[in-house]
């Protein structure tokens, strides 16, 4: 049991990261076409709407591969995690349904009205149906966000009499604490990706000499857009939802930052490694208080240690989860830097002709989605060894019928399918890139467009 448990979690991990590749990019997508079709619409500029079509067509791509990989990951509730879906059906069971009953179909319809209905329906009607695309996708990533919100921090249920969980209060759920800083938080890293792979396609087009003036729309807003979504990754949506992650759950917290003991004064580890033997960080570079000041607002308080609290609640990886916490705000780190350079060379008119910083835009392209990764590890593996944090145990949700070589057999599989559905992906995303956005002659941008 434990193994078929050990592949239960491998599946659901490998089928969920894989998954979430596409929708962090699509909610990002919506808002930015959003802004692009008002801009169509408020200047009547025809190079705008060609804009917009083209990321529209990006955001299909996409779309369709979140569907079709995100389907799997309801009948795994039933298939790999009965028991869990059994005791909290009741609860999750609402906000799933919600999702797909209402912002999936909300989601789908209007982009096939931008798909195909441009040319019948007109600019306005168009520009509604951009608009319900956001609030479909954003809608969609609230209703998620809200069921592991749940299990991160449980609020609005009832037991009932045979053990199974039951909810109380939708407007209670939907203003779990723990939603109200982690959603905010998941949108700006969906931003975030979508703004970035912006610049990177008009730092390509840029360096490769082709779709000049699409090439500096899309540097521009994408380097705007990001930076934008970068700060707000650290503050105030990232300190808010680390200091709940303390508040609720303290262990996570000293785990993530690396704290074994209470220390008063605690700093922020930059570089170290956990050494689980001696309870310590080796090699440890820090900045002194930075901790204590961050999540207490006070340089000399107590930050709780890991070893305070009983070995069974620990999370089950703690070198895991402390590497990947620290990528995740790496990388944030970094992704401030690089759109603050960019904006300053922006601002002095330089960006377009500055080779190395278009190179750096180009390549941090991948950088998004490994943060965003690294983010939802840390999510997940600091709840552990919870299902719903507090009531439930993983070991305790899985199915019991399911023996470790059918689990390993449908996760080879799902590699294997994966791995053939990404390489589509990719041929799809960069033959719609290299083929550019599609003017017809009429519709040509005159030059000096800003």
């Amino acid at each position: 049991m434990a193994s078929a448990l050990l592949y239960d979690r491998l599946q659901f991990a490998f089928t969920a990261t894989f998954h979430y590749l596409f929708p962090q990019l699509t909610m990002g997508l919506a808002l930015l076409i959003v802004y692009f079709k008002s801009r169509a619409l408020w200047t009547g500029d025809d190079h705008y709407h060609l804009v917009a079509r083209f990321w529209i067509k990006i955001f299909a791509i996409s779309f369709a591969f979140g569907v079709v990989t995100g389907i799997p990951l309801e009948f795994q509730f039933g298939t790999n995690w009965a028991r869990f879906a059994n005791y909290a059906g009741g609860v999750i069971g609402q906000t799933l349904g919600m999702e797909g009953l209402f912002a999936f179909f909300l989601e789908s319809s209007f982009l096939g009205i931008l798909l195909f209905g441009e040319e019948k329906l007109g600019a306005r009607v168009h520009w509604v149906a951009a608009v319900m695309l956001f609030l479909g996708s954003w809608l969609s990533g609230w209703l998620i966000i809200a069921t592991n919100a749940w299990m991160q921090h449980p609020v609005a249920y009832r037991v009932a009499a045979d053990g199974t969980l039951h909810v109380t209060s939708l407007s209670g759920l939907f203003t779990n604490d723990w939603l109200l800083w982690q959603y905010p938080h998941n949108m700006a890293a969906s931003v975030a990706t979508s703004a970035f792979v912006m610049a990177a396609v008009g730092a390509y087009y840029r360096l490769s000499g082709s779709h000049a003036l699409y090439a500096k729309t899309f540097l521009r807003t994408g380097v705007v857009a990001a930076a934008l979504a970068s700060f707000l990754l650290l503050f105030p949506t990232g300190h808010e939802a680390g200091k709940q992650v303390f508040a609720y759950q303290p262990a996570t917290g000293a785990a993530f930052e690396g704290v074994f003991h209470n220390e008063t004064g605690a700093g922020i580890v930059l570089v170290g490694q956990p050494n689980m033997d001696t309870l310590t960080i080796d090699n440890a570079i820090t900045v002194p208080w930075a901790l204590s000041i961050l999540v207490y607002q006070r340089a000399k308080a107590e930050v709780r240690g890991l070893d305070t609290f009983p070995r069974d609640t620990w999370p089950d990886n703690v070198p895991l989860l402390y590497y990947a916490y620290h990528i995740m705000i790496g990388l944030g780190t970094l992704f401030v830097a690089v759109t603050g350079t960019a904006l300053v060379w922006l601002w002095r008119g330089k960006l377009f002709d500055c080779p190395w910083l278009l190179w750096v835009l180009m390549l941090s392209a991948p950088f998004p989605y490994i943060a965003t990764t690294a983010g939802w590890m840390t999510a997940e593996l600091g709840r552990q060894p919870w299902l719903v944090h507090g009531l439930l145990r993983t070991a305790d949700g899985a199915s019991p019928l399911v023996s470790s070589g059918n689990a390993l057999f449908t996760l080879i599989g799902f590699v294997g399918l994966y791995t053939v559905l990404g390489l589509l992906f990719l041929f799809l995303i960069f033959d719609t890139i290299n083929k550019g956005p599609a003017a017809t002659p009429q519709a040509q941008p005159t030059e000096g467009r800003p």
